[in-house]
């Protein structure tokens, strides 16, 4: 775990983990690994200014209980996939209805050539649960 001076008291007395200072480089970081960066924030803005800097823009999550704190975070996180209370497993082409999943992207715009109105939008999925998971992924043949 990369964690911040905060998540370091925190996770201090866990026996088994493996706890590093986290670097600047840590947040925006895409591990190819059993890796996760933990930092603590003082609130619901500050977290989704974290996500707007460092995150891929690909998908991210809330847990939370507090339904104006969904809300924003729905509303403000900049990312194709916007998840509140379930896993961010869920993001797959197959579970939004697409069909089997042959690429992703994180890009707004990326019609090339003539451009219709299609082309000029972008699309942001927003799912909401009450705590689920997807433990395996499903077999698309």
């Amino acid at each position: 775990m990369r964690v911040c001076p905060e998540s370091r008291m925190h996770l201090a007395g866990v026996a088994s983990a493996k706890l590093v200072d986290a670097t600047e480089q840590d947040w925006s970081e895409e591990y190819l690994a059993p890796i996760i960066s933990i930092k603590v924030v003082a609130g619901v803005e500050e977290a989704i200014a974290h996500i707007n800097r460092y995150s891929s823009h690909h998908t991210d999550a809330i847990i939370t209980r507090d339904h104006l704190h969904a809300q924003a975070f729905l509303q403000e996180v900049d990312s194709a996939s916007v998840m509140v209370n379930t896993s961010t497993r869920f993001a797959d082409g197959f579970e939004f209805g697409l069909g089997a999943e042959i690429g992703i992207s994180t890009d707004k715009f990326h019609a090339r050539g003539p451009v219709g109105i299609e082309g000029l939008t972008s699309l942001k999925y927003v799912v909401l649960g009450n705590g689920e998971v997807r433990v395996k992924a499903p077999h698309h043949g």
